[in-house]
């Protein structure tokens, strides 16, 4: 089976509003991120968490595994914040158990979420956690191709008098707000731990047989296909992302040595990744392996390649 999978790219998004700071006034203002660029540089660049990464591919996830019948929580099937914290019928069946080996032995067969997504029960004065097994770097603009601007707004009142404000406190009358949109080439850096579905971190033991970890793993695969398709997010009902291309590489391990990543913020990252897989194979006997893409279409079809590889 894959033990490790990593996607390093590009993502072109234009005119998009994903993640933002808060407002001042009547101007919503975006993240921007100070880093160090290719030639050693600070810049300052238009920048997209990986929260919000992780809870667009997470949402996919769950969706998936409500159509795939793969077993989940009460708060994941509902889409709450709390997840298995939620799920009273999870901590009847502990009775009491405060023991976390005990606790997470019981959790990942439980709720496929949780266990791919990583968890910390807290409810009734428990501390045991769970480490995701999908990790998202920020989505960092490219300093030269990366833009981000403000756009005036205003909310039309066909009743309005001689002024624009509104005395009855209701926000009824025209408003006037500002909008940021960001374009640009994003870099992007995954990683997923396919070996450690189903794995008590604590113990060091399986939890599931390999027929159960194996349509997670294929789940997991697809939910983080599916984040670069249909990014969700902030704003999209005006401000859906146009998605211009994707490009970049995936290398993925069959051992215990990690598939190599570095990020697109280095313009010859695949050259890098790809001679890392070189030298990493005069040691391992092709145990370790890197698939360029360029398009969208070759990303899916090397995620779907994956797929059917687990098999």
């Amino acid at each position: 089976m894959i033990n490790n999978v990593t996607i390093s790219g590009l993502l072109t998004l234009d005119m998009h509003s994903l993640n933002n700071e808060g407002g001042e006034g009547n101007q919503l203002q975006t993240r921007m991120v100070h880093i160090v660029d290719g030639q050693g540089e600070l810049q300052v660049v238009n920048a997209i968490s990986g929260d919000m990464l992780k809870h667009i591919q997470a949402d996919h996830l769950t969706s998936l595994s409500i159509e795939k019948e793969l077993p989940l929580c009460d708060g994941c099937r509902k889409f709450d914040a709390n997840r298995i914290n939620r799920d009273g019928s999870f901590f009847e069946s502990l009775d009491g158990e405060k023991n976390s080996v005990k606790i997470i032995d019981q959790l990942l067969p439980y709720c496929t979420v949780d266990d791919l997504e990583g968890i910390l029960i807290t409810r009734d004065n428990r501390s045991a956690s769970r480490k995701s097994t999908v990790e998202f770097g920020w989505l960092v603009g490219l300093p030269d191709y990366t833009r981000t601007e403000s756009y005036f707004h205003v909310k039309f009142d066909n009743n309005r008098g001689a002024g624009s404000g509104d005395e009855s406190g209701a926000n009824l009358g025209q408003n006037i707000f500002y909008r940021p949109a960001s374009s640009g080439k994003y870099a992007v850096v995954v990683n997923l731990e396919l070996s450690r579905i189903a794995f008590n971190d604590i113990s060091r033991e399986y939890t599931l047989s390999e027929e159960e970890r194996l349509k997670r793993a294929k789940a997991l695969l697809e939910s983080v296909m599916f984040t670069f398709i249909k990014p969700l997010g902030a704003h999209r009902n005006t401000q859906n992302p146009h998605i211009l291309g994707f490009e970049g590489i995936v290398s993925y391990s069959k051992s215990t040595v990690p598939a190599p990543s570095i990020s697109a913020l280095n313009s010859n990252y695949r050259e890098e990744i790809e001679g890392i897989v070189e030298q990493f194979n005069r040691l391992y006997d092709g145990k370790i392996n890197a698939k360029k893409f360029d398009s969208q279409v070759e990303f899916t079809q090397n995620m779907t390649d994956l797929i059917q590889e687990l098999e």
